[in-house]
């Protein structure tokens, strides 16, 4: 008898913690694996005594949820979607809803989306962040698809994310892949971030020759401030784990080489093809790159010497001080960014996305959550259509309080020697975008020298595009 309300497909750490914390909020929940021993693990462990419904096969899966069906899929993205969509179709019918909970590329969504309404089935595509602890508890959930299929899932996700004060952190993102966009875009984001606290790392126990624990007192000392945030906060903590054989901290013993799974390039990439500068996010993703060729950083730094540089000769306060106003820019230029990637594709595909609403959905349950996320939500409130945050008066007030700082810290760090990818190119970006004047005018003459690929003169708009022999004493 059917008599679930929604089914988890896959029971991997993210999807048997949502199926969960699904189950805690009064929903009973049917669940299915492709391989039959997560399924007997999972009802014979966490599921005991739950009200959740154990299949062995697609069929009895299907058959075990009240319609319209709700079918929720925590797969690995791109084949492995498809095939389980095939596993299921046959036993569906007009109405019921599939729901990709995993990070799919948002172009694969829309494809899907229109592939299955086709057959009279609806499809969502829905980011889920906040880690192991935020599926459990309460994530962060970015759902994108038909209005009406967001309908079906509606009280499920709002009684399955975190709660903040302003609600519960879901809202019906848009149509087609934006839930998946935003999501990506998320990650782009978390990237930036993720290094810029890195470097704020490396120049204060590089620069300032602070050990872990000072470290850890430092950024906790942050984080109580403008700077709270959910990556602060456990990179403080991270910092007083001590080994228990050694007794050394823990960080110092991890290999310098940092994973990624796509979304960052994915990332970048969006932003290639609307036309975004997004230089922290590519900074980051490019850190991540580096940090992978270990061998060659190993063999570059015996045979490669830096000249020119200095030591730092200032005070560690200061150096502190420098830091944080460097780290609390680089914070703004990569919200700044992401927020700009979701507008253009917003407008690009029709999507019609309300960046106030994202902000608020990211400040409770996921990775990038943020005190900065109740400015830039009152930001896109005041002028939902502000072309970047940087020109909002709140925002603008407080990177002009940061600046000083901001140039002292990587002035103290380049000529140290010390990398500071992302947050250099964060300034790089902010002095760029306040620039009446760029050198592009010298680039745009070489354009149309080497390509006739004509220019436009300042003092003559009007007569649209020119070219110029350049070659020619006279031009």
């Amino acid at each position: 008898m059917a008599e679930a309300d929604i089914g988890m497909a896959g029971l991997g750490v993210m999807g048997a913690s949502l199926a969960l914390n699904m189950e805690r909020n009064g929903f009973t929940v049917a669940v299915w694996d492709r391989d039959a021993k997560w399924i007997d693990d999972f009802a014979g462990k966490r599921a005991v005594g739950k009200k959740i419904v154990a299949a062995k096969d697609a069929k009895e899966f299907v058959q075990s949820l009240q319609r319209p069906r709700k079918i929720m899929l925590m797969v690995k993205a791109g084949a492995p979607v498809d095939w389980t969509i095939e596993q299921f179709k046959l036993f569906l019918e007009a109405g019921d809803t599939l729901i990709d909970g995993g990070n799919s590329f948002y172009k694969d969504t829309a494809q899907r989306e229109a592939r299955l309404a086709g057959e009279g089935l609806n499809f969502i595509g829905t980011g889920v962040s906040g880690g192991e602890y935020g599926a459990l508890y309460g994530p962060s959930l970015m759902p994108g698809g038909s209005r009406e299929a967001y309908e079906n899932i509606r009280p499920i996700w709002e009684s399955i994310a975190a709660k903040t004060e302003d609600g519960a952190c879901t809202t019906y993102v848009g149509p087609s892949g934006a839930g998946h966009f935003v999501k990506t875009v998320h990650n782009g984001i978390e990237y930036g971030l993720m290094q810029a606290i890195a470097e704020a790392y490396d120049v204060l126990r590089r620069l300032g020759g602070m050990e872990a624990d000072a470290l850890a007192d430092t950024f906790a000392e942050w984080n109580a401030g403008a700077l709270e945030s959910y990556l602060l906060e456990i990179t403080s903590k991270i910092l007083r784990v001590r080994d228990a054989v050694t007794g050394a901290p823990l960080v110092e013993l991890i290999l310098d080489q940092a994973g990624q799974k796509g979304t960052g390039k994915w990332t970048t990439d969006a932003a290639l093809e609307l036309g975004v500068a997004t230089p922290t996010i590519n900074a980051a993703v490019e850190a991540r790159i580096i940090s992978s060729l270990k061998e060659e950083r190993v063999r570059a730094s015996r045979i490669i010497e830096m000249s020119g540089g200095k030591v730092y000769d200032g005070r560690r306060k200061e150096l502190i001080g420098a830091t944080h106003d460097a780290l609390h820019a680089s914070f703004v230029c990569a919200y700044a960014q992401g927020f700009n990637l979701i507008r253009a594709a917003s407008e690009e595909y029709k999507w019609n996305v309300n960046l106030s609403e994202i902000s608020r959905i990211w400040k409770g349950g996921c990775i990038i959550r943020a005190s900065l996320l109740d400015r830039i939500k009152s930001a896109y409130g005041r002028d939902g259509r502000l072309a970047n945050l940087l020109l909002d008066e709140e925002i603008n007030s407080a990177m002009k309080g940061a600046q000083a700082g901001w140039r002292r810290c990587l002035s103290a760090s380049i000529n140290a020697g010390i990398p500071v990818g992302a947050m250099s190119a964060s300034l790089a970006y902010f002095d760029s975008y306040r620039a009446e004047n760029l050198p592009q005018n010298l680039t745009q003459a070489q354009r149309d020298f080497f390509g006739a690929h004509t220019y436009v003169r300042v003092d003559r708009q009007e007569q649209g595009a020119l070219h110029t022999n350049w070659e020619e004493p006279s031009g």
